[in-house]
This record gives C-alpha cells, sequence and structure tokens, in this order.
C-alpha cells in the first residue's frame, strides 16, 4: 500500500505539471489524476503506521 506522504507527493507533482503544460487537454487529465491521487491520500494516516523492526523497543529513543 503506498503511503500518504508518496499519494501526495505525486499529486502535487502532477499539479505543478499541469500548470506548466500549454495543452488543455493534457492539463486536465493531469489535475483528474492528482485528484484520484488526492482522494486517496486524505483516509490514511498521518504518520507511517508499519510495523517496527523486532529489535525496536517502543521505549527507547535514539542516541540512549
Amino acid at each position: 500500500m503506498l503511503g500518504k506522504t508518496y499519494l501526495t507527493k505525486q499529486a502535487s507533482l502532477l499539479m505543478k505539471y499541469a500548470r506548466t503544460t500549454s495543452d488543455s487537454e493534457l492539463s486536465a487529465k493531469l489535475i483528474s489524476k492528482a485528484a484520484d491521487l488526492k482522494s486517496q491520500a486524505d483516509p490514511l494516516p498521518d504518520k507511517d503506521q508499519s510495523p517496527k523492526a523486532p529489535d525496536v523497543s517502543p521505549d527507547e529513543q535514539p542516541g540512549s
């Protein structure tokens, strides 16, 4: 599953390309795809919820 950060970044890039092209049909398609990616990203949690490595204690702070 793709993460929220990845989907949001891809949507932003598509919007950037849509603004730079002079082809209105291409621009509309890019905007549509960006909206689709944004709608996929919105319900996802803001932070990475992937499992931690087994050797990582949840109480452990980096550098301690």
